[in-house]
């Protein structure tokens, strides 16, 4: 049997890392494209590049590839020019969407459930450039094609070896700053919500089953834990594995210090906390897990997959990180707090 050629655009992120050497594994010649230098092991052709710009994506769609998987992100303006041409350059496409395209008022969440760009009676959202509604945007792309070679995934918040996110907040703000002994600031208002986060290596797992998967073509899943927790649960979580300090406050001081720009932009800057952090995100992943062979309790669960992340990212990863504005607008929003 010939062995079939894979593309993986954006290898170097949280799930990619892990999806590539797994693809090497089933016996498919990898091809991944990384902004940086990334060392994927043998097996693995690894290339430099900005996988947008147009000559050298039409020079590599050349080779003819089975299988892409495509981690990139593209806003509305970048869909049209994007998404038909790697369509037709392969057999089977993978698209990342997110599972911030849910509205959440159905739970648990399944892959029916209503779509913001759908329902949200928010007519400024939905008219948006919003990360939840272009991913949806890029959805309704592949659903119009006649050829169904494609499959939607969803993934739930992710995390792995320098990516760990705390509501709204990254890593530079919550592990860089937790190793400092600084206090991460945290909103109130999402202290008792229901938050799914997955592990980047169970995301690649799944989506490395689902690639050239016939039961996976023209079809969407949410690729996804179904284990949840409070953000208030994962704090603590943080706060045993690395000493996180959490100060839970007013939703708009926290979207002040969060988001650059606040003041000016309040409605736009506030949505991926409104629109998805604030709603419950609870996940039924009974589809993807049908699809790929896997059970529930063969995936990572939360505290031990943090744990497994933590102690594993570099001391030196996040290095500058306070000279970030967002640590400095947190560390100015604490000196001032006259109750600490």
């Amino acid at each position: 049997m010939k062995q079939k050629k894979v593309l993986v655009l954006g290898a170097a992120g949280a799930m990619g890392r892990y999806l590539v050497p797994k693809l090497r594994d089933r016996g498919y010649a990898v091809d991944a494209v990384a902004l940086e230098d990334f060392d994927f092991g043998p097996g693995v052709r690894p290339i430099k590049a900005q996988a947008k710009d147009f000559s050298f994506r039409t020079e590599l769609l050349k080779n003819g590839y089975d299988g892409i998987v495509d981690f990139l992100t593209y806003p509305t303006n970048e869909l049209v020019p994007y998404l038909p041409e790697l369509l037709d350059s392969t057999d089977h496409y993978i698209f990342l969407s997110s599972y911030r395209v849910y509205d959440g008022t159905k739970l648990p969440i399944r892959e029916d459930s209503p779509r913001l760009i759908d329902h949200s009676p928010d007519v400024l959202l939905k008219n948006s450039d919003d990360y939840s509604i272009f991913k949806a945007r890029g959805e309704n792309i592949l659903r119009s094609r006649e050829r169904k070679n494609w499959t939607i995934v969803r993934p739930a918040v992710t995390y792995s070896r320098t990516r760990f996110q705390l509501v709204t907040l990254e890593a530079a703000a919550t592990v860089a700053r937790a190793r400092l002994g600084k206090t991460v600031v945290l909103p109130e208002t999402a202290r008792d919500v229901q938050a799914t986060m997955s592990w980047a290596g169970d995301a690649a797992e799944m989506i490395a089953r689902l690639l050239f998967n016939e039961r996976a073509r023209g079809e969407t899943f949410t690729v996804s834990t179904a284990e949840h927790h409070t953000w208030g649960e994962i704090a603590d979580f943080y706060r045993d594995i690395c000493g996180l300090k959490a100060l839970w406050t007013d939703q708009t001081d926290f979207l002040r210090i969060a988001v650059t720009g606040f003041d000016r932009f309040p409605l736009t800057g506030s949505w991926q906390l409104v629109c998805d952090r604030l709603f419950d995100r609870v996940i039924d992943n009974a589809k993807v897990l049908a699809a790929t062979g896997l059970n529930q309790e063969e995936l990572m669960p939360l505290h031990d997959g943090l744990e497994y992340e933590i102690s594993r990212c570099p001391r030196d990863a996040f290095d500058g990180a306070m000279q970030l504005a967002v640590n400095i607008r947190m560390d100015e929003y604490l000196k001032n707090r006259r109750d600490l």
